[in-house]
C-alpha cells in the first residue's frame, strides 16, 4: 500500500443512493488507493429506479471550490460528471487548466439518466471542439457518442482531427457486440472485449468506470492501461450483485 497516494478529484452530482455521482466516484477512488476529493455540481433526488428532481450548484461556488483545492493540493487527475450546459463545463475546464495544466481530465458526458432525465443539451452556441480540446479522455456510451460525433467509428473523423480528444465508447448499448468498448486514440483504435463473467445492469456504472479510469491516470498509467484496467474493475462491479447497485472490490 503506497504511503503517498496521489490526489484525484470528482466534480459531479450528488446521488443519495451512492450508486452514481460523487459518492460512487469516491468509493472507486478509495478502492484504487487514490486519495479522493469531491465537488458537487448538483444535488439530486433519486433512487436507483427513478429520478425525481435536481438542484444545480451555483457555478461561482464550484469554481471557488476548484480553485481552493488546486491551491492546496497536487491533484493528478479529475473526473467530471453532470453539468447543466457546455458553458458550465467550459468554465470548470479552463479553471483546472489555469491552475494545473498537467492534470489529466476525464469527462463522462452524461446526457441522460437511465430513467431518461435530460442533464445536458448540446447546443451550437459554444464550440464543442474547443471544449473537448481541453479534455484528455471522454467516456460516452454508444448513444451519447452518436450525438456528439455522428459516425464516430469512421476513420475519416480521426484523420481530419475532428475529434480533438481520446474517446472510450462504452459498449453497454452496443447491440451488435454487447459489452465491447472502443478506445479511440489519435493514431489507434483499441477494441476492449468483455470477459465471460455474467454482468448485470447497474445504476451509475458509467460513473464507476470513468472514476476507475481517473484513478488509474492519477497512478501514472497510460490511457490504454487505464481503460483496460478500468474495464476489469467495472466488470467485477457489474457482476457483484443482480441488483441495480453493486459492491466495490479492491482491483
Amino acid at each position: 500500500m503506497p504511503e503517498n497516494r496521489p490526489f484525484a478529484l470528482s466534480i459531479a452530482g450528488f446521488d443519495p443512493t451512492g450508486g452514481a455521482g460523487v459518492l460512487a466516484d469516491i468509493k472507486t477512488f478509495e478502492q484504487h488507493q487514490v486519495r479522493g476529493f469531491a465537488i458537487s455540481t448538483a444535488n439530486t433526488l433519486q433512487t436507483e429506479n427513478q429520478f425525481y428532481d435536481i438542484q444545480w450548484t451555483d457555478l461561482s461556488f464550484v469554481i471557488r471550490s476548484v480553485e481552493t483545492l488546486f491551491q492546496n493540493y497536487n491533484i493528478k487527475a479529475v473526473k467530471i460528471g453532470i453539468t447543466p450546459d457546455l458553458h458550465y463545463l467550459n468554465r470548470i475546464l479552463s479553471t483546472i487548466k489555469l491552475a494545473s495544466p498537467a492534470t489529466k481530465i476525464v469527462w463522462d458526458p452524461v446526457l441522460k439518466s437511465t430513467t431518461q432525465f435530460e442533464f445536458l443539451k448540446i447546443t451550437a452556441d459554444l464550440d464543442l471542439h474547443d471544449v473537448l480540446s481541453q479534455i484528455d479522455l471522454i467516456t460516452p456510451n454508444y448513444n451519447e457518442a452518436e450525438i456528439l460525433f455522428p459516425g464516430f467509428l469512421s476513420r475519416e473523423l480521426w484523420k481530419k482531427n475532428k475529434i480533438p480528444t481520446a474517446v472510450l465508447v462504452k459498449g453497454g448499448h452496443n447491440t451488435g457486440k454487447p459489452g465491447t468498448d472502443y478506445l479511440l486514440l489519435k493514431n489507434e483504435m483499441v477494441t476492449l472485449l468483455p470477459s465471460e463473467q455474467k454482468c448485470f445492469e447497474k445504476h451509475g456504472s458509467g460513473c464507476v468506470l470513468s472514476a476507475a479510469i481517473t484513478s488509474n491516470l492519477a497512478l501514472n498509467q497510460t490511457k490504454k492501461e487505464a481503460c483496460k484496467n478500468a474495464k476489469i474493475y467495472i466488470e467485477k462491479y457489474l457482476s457483484s450483485t443482480s441488483t441495480l447497485i453493486g459492491y466495490h472490490y479492491v482491483p
